[in-house]
């Protein structure tokens, strides 16, 4: 079973004074830096002056950046090529290259601004088709078998939902956290009373870098202590690693809030069958005894 993968290249360049580096490149495969270059240009580049004319800007600070690669999808099959520009913060020119379709899509003022007729239309067609999207996808497939157990490792997320009282107020905070996952695609879901609660309830929701590597995710809910012995409140995490979705709740027969109530069910569950089965087996010898005695 493949997985998609995407092999891109983050360049800015940097006119003005600045500490930072004129020029700076990062090869991403995925989420990992598998290069890095930095060096001060000699002198001015065209383009940025080029900008500048359509942006209508003078001297000082300005910093140009692009991003371009393309991406294997989750059947191993080619995807898109893709390219963005931008310029002082601003989305100036999109691209993007279907190989199988043989289509390209753009958004690219610029250039049109430049007046490419037709034929320079079909020669860029033909660089995408035949020379960038093969280079590409061949570098992709090259850093992917390289860093393979890296990128395609499969870690599963460790989940725990707790309270904290808060200081400023009698309520309390509901959180629940994932962490320890990769890849970082996860769906965390708060219910109450078996009903998801609303985005705008919620505070975190955003998907967080750990120092290892992983991924970790958060969401928090402020309630109240009445809420708390009132309602049933319930952690669900779809991850694409897990058999089946992991629930952890806080209710009352949850022993210590944090920990999973289905696993404490099935034990209770457990003993008592077991004490049942212990007391039918003792029960003859019981009796006995007390005719006995």
């Amino acid at each position: 079973m493949y997985s998609s993968h995407s092999l891109m290249v983050f360049a800015t360049y940097i006119a003005g004074q600045t500490q930072f580096p004129e020029f700076t490149l990062v090869l991403m495969l995925d989420d990992v830096e598998v290069m890095y270059y930095d060096s001060p240009f000699a002198k001015n580049g065209y383009r940025t002056f080029y900008l500048k004319d359509h942006q209508n800007c003078t001297d000082g600070l300005h910093v140009y950046q692009k991003r371009v690669g393309c991406e294997l999808l989750d059947n191993d099959q080619p995807g898109l090529f893709l390219s963005w520009d931008a310029f002082n913060g601003q989305n100036t020119e999109e691209f993007t290259f279907d190989v199988a379709k043989r289509t390209m899509q753009m958004n690219l003022p610029w250039m049109r601004i430049k007046g490419m007729g037709q034929m320079e239309w079909l020669h860029v067609k033909f660089l995408y088709e035949h020379v960038y999207h093969p280079v590409c996808m061949k570098a992709l497939r090259a850093f992917l078998e390289k860093e393979k157990n890296t990128v395609m490792r499969k870690l599963k997320p460790k989940v725990r939902l707790f309270r904290k009282p808060l200081t400023d107020s009698q309520g309390l905070q509901i959180s629940c956290l994932a962490t320890g996952f990769y890849p970082r695609h996860i769906n965390l879901t708060l219910f109450r009373d078996g009903q998801p609660v609303d985005d705008d309830q919620i505070t975190g929701r955003e998907i967080l870098p750990n120092g290892d590597g992983t991924y970790q995710m958060r969401k928090s809910l402020v309630i109240s202590e009445e809420e708390l012995h009132n309602t049933y409140y319930k952690c669900t995490a779809n991850y694409l690693n897990l058999d089946n979705k992991l629930d952890i709740c806080v209710k009352k027969k949850c022993f210590m809030v944090g920990h999973n109530c289905d696993r404490w069910d099935n034990v209770c569950t457990k003993l008592t069958y077991l004490c049942i089965k212990i007391v039918i087996y003792l029960s003859p010898a019981i009796l006995n005894c007390l005719i006995t005695f």
